[in-house]
């Protein structure tokens, strides 16, 4: 059975030092660089504008900003990294945020998000290291494929993610056109059900 968002919310805000909200059956976290389209892709994804705040100024979003997804699981929106103009106080921040979040041990699975027009920063491979140290699944993402010829984003999208130092494979998306949508929901309703005999199976023993 094809997955679908039918139902999308608001559910909270943590900063750091917050307690995070009640586990639901999955947790699946979208990260990526400031402005590379995060809170557009979930408005996109959840096929709501005005669900996560949008900003053209990058670096706007400080807080884990948690959606709850057809009642049943957390889509979490984490800050942006490396915007250039923020104080170290709040770069310092910023980690202890990130680090007490992906530690936690509630994080599923993890989207990461990269520039399909452009190479990865070296904060987007820091980015992977700390996923690859905390051991949490993750798939890449390609974001605005709609500013490449059609014929050039899938080269571009694997050749960002063979750069960035993963498997050469990431989904191209863009937020205006809607595509990689279909591809992107059926890997969520993978993850869930994958995530959900998981803990299904730890139950019973």
């Amino acid at each position: 059975m094809e997955f679908a968002i039918k139902q999308a919310e608001f559910e909270t805000s943590a900063a750091l030092g917050s307690v995070y909200p009640e586990k639901t059956s999955a947790e699946i976290a979208i990260v990526g660089k400031s402005n590379v389209g995060k809170s557009s892709l979930i408005n996109s994804l959840c096929n709501n504008k005005k669900l996560a705040r949008t900003s053209s100024s990058p670096g706007k979003t400080r807080l884990i900003n948690f959606f709850r997804i057809n009642r049943d699981f957390y889509l979490v929106d984490l800050p942006g990294y490396g915007f250039a103009k923020a104080p170290k106080t709040e770069k310092e921040k910023w980690g202890r945020l990130m680090e007490g979040y992906l530690s936690s041990g509630r994080v599923d699975h993890l989207f990461m998000l990269i520039d399909i027009r452009h190479e990865p920063t070296a904060d987007d491979k820091l980015m992977l290291q700390w996923i690859i140290y905390y051991n949490i699944p993750y798939t890449l993402i390609a974001t605005k494929s709609d500013k490449l010829a059609r014929s050039k984003r899938v080269q571009a999208a694997n050749t960002a993610a063979k750069l960035l130092g993963a498997p050469p494979a990431a989904i191209p998306y863009s937020s205006e056109t809607g595509e990689g949508r279909d591809a992107m929901l059926m890997r969520i309703g993978q993850v869930v059900e994958d995530v959900k005999m998981l803990k299904g199976s730890i139950d019973i023993e």
